[in-house]
């Protein structure tokens, strides 16, 4: 882990930050100026004028996309606001650069309630091709990205919420399946019950899991029927006719826990309580809700995922946004729809149960080998085949659903552009 002083310097040494605008067209000559501004800019403008489509051809919109934030919810830091939410945002632009050659524009919104900062992305999209929604607290989340979605033409998709439902949707359909569990048969406890938490939660549901047998437990306890403190139409649904209250409690006998919380809430003795054969995603950041020599001390059987990259199976959302939005913005997507979602954590299950692993992700990790099991269950960040696999299964089902607004995409072409990326992209 980096020191304080050495982040500070990364930050602040040469070009303050960590992003900068770089043209991709020259600019030398007059005539060069004449064509980048005026008179020549005049010609794409009218063509444009005519038919709004042609930005795809003539601007950069195709491939930029705004992430955007309140400040509300920042990493592990709270309500810190926008401006000191900056670098993470910032971090986020490098993300999406190097792993997908998206290029993005990062916002932070000095809002002072959620239809203030509603009605100013909407006034945004003319600018983008898509728009990433970052750090904000719940539940207004969820309002605004339901309200984003109904207004805007281009996708929208709240990170914290889906990116890690994805992500962590194909640890657990490869935990199942090592473990030997039906889905539909599976108990699942969830400490937290903020936005990453419900969206897990919704998308456990869409792959399998039976709401019945989801238990959510947030500060003031289990979620249960008729519970009357710390309620909201986002956590009703999931409301279980039970007599457990406690986080103990409700994983007595539980499948799979999965953290969405704080570090510590988790003992070894919750752990032993559990059913045979369990997994547990403790996810908080930067500490687990248990740690993962503690978990496995308990539990042979075990499966193990966190959010930390120095422990096997990695829940990192980095596995997630920039290749959903890759597949979208190449098919002019107009939405990030369930469909959508369920493709890529589709992929990414899939693809960490295949033998060819590059040796570059060998080299990356410092390992010899690799294969599918308990400490391997979803795909290494630096494998450069989830570019091409997400993107491809996320606009295959764009297409499916009807959402992409370019439907003429010849997948083997597709693929072999997607390889070159990957290619390009490793070596920076």
């Amino acid at each position: 882990m980096p020191t304080k002083q050495e982040a500070l310097n990364y930050h602040e040494s040469g070009r303050p930050g960590k992003i900068e605008v770089v043209s991709t067209k020259p600019c030398r000559t007059q005539n060069d100026l004449s064509l980048a501004y005026t008179p020549g800019v005049a010609e794409p403008c009218r063509e444009i004028e005519r038919d709004s489509l042609a930005a795809y051809r003539y601007t950069a919109r195709g491939n930029l996309v705004a992430v955007i934030t309140d400040g509300t919810a920042v990493l592990g830091l709270g309500n810190i606001g926008p401006l000191a939410g900056k670098p993470v945002m910032e971090g986020k632009g490098i993300l999406f650069k190097r792993f997908a050659d998206i290029d993005v524009f990062d916002i932070e919104l000095a809002a002072a309630n959620p239809d203030e900062f509603i009605n100013t992305v909407v006034a945004m999209e003319p600018t983008f091709g898509g728009i990433n929604l970052e750090d904000i607290k719940a539940p207004e989340c969820f309002y605004i990205e339901e309200e984003l979605k109904r207004r805007m033409g281009i996708p929208v998709f709240h990170d914290d919420q889906h990116g890690t439902a994805i992500i962590s949707g194909a640890a657990l359909l490869n935990a199942a399946l090592l473990q030997d569990k039906a889905l539909g048969e599976m108990k699942v406890v969830f400490s937290g019950a903020g936005a990453a938490a419900i969206s897990c939660a919704h998308l456990y549901v869409k792959l399998g899991v039976k709401m019945e047998n989801i238990i959510l437990v947030d500060s003031s306890g289990v979620v249960y029927k008729d519970r009357l403190g710390g309620m909201n139409k986002y956590k009703e649904p999931f409301a279980v006719d039970t007599d457990k209250r406690t986080l103990a409690e409700a994983m007595e006998g539980a499948d799979l826990f999965a953290g969405l919380s704080a570090a510590g809430l988790v003992s070894k003795e919750m752990v032993e309580s559990m059913a045979k054969r369990p997994a547990v995603f403790a996810m908080a950041n930067p500490d687990p809700e248990i740690t993962y020599d503690a978990a496995k001390s308990v539990r042979g059987d075990l499966i193990m995922a966190t959010g930390r990259s120095d422990f096997p199976n990695q829940v990192n959302n980095v596995l997630g946004f920039p290749f959903i939005f890759r597949g979208a913005l190449d098919v002019r997507a107009s939405a990030i729809n369930e469909e959508m979602k369920i493709a890529a954590t589709k992929a990414l299950a899939e693809l960490a149960t295949r033998g060819d692993i590059p040796q570059s992700v060998l080299n990356a990790y410092g390992l010899t080998s690799l294969k599918f099991g308990p400490e391997y269950i979803i795909p290494k960040p630096l494998d450069p085949r989830v570019l091409v696999e997400e993107s491809i299964a996320v606009a295959k089902a764009a297409i499916d659903t009807g959402v992409a607004g370019n439907k003429d995409i010849d997948f083997v072409k597709y693929r072999d552009h997607l390889e070159k990326m990957a290619e390009k992209l490793s070596e920076r």
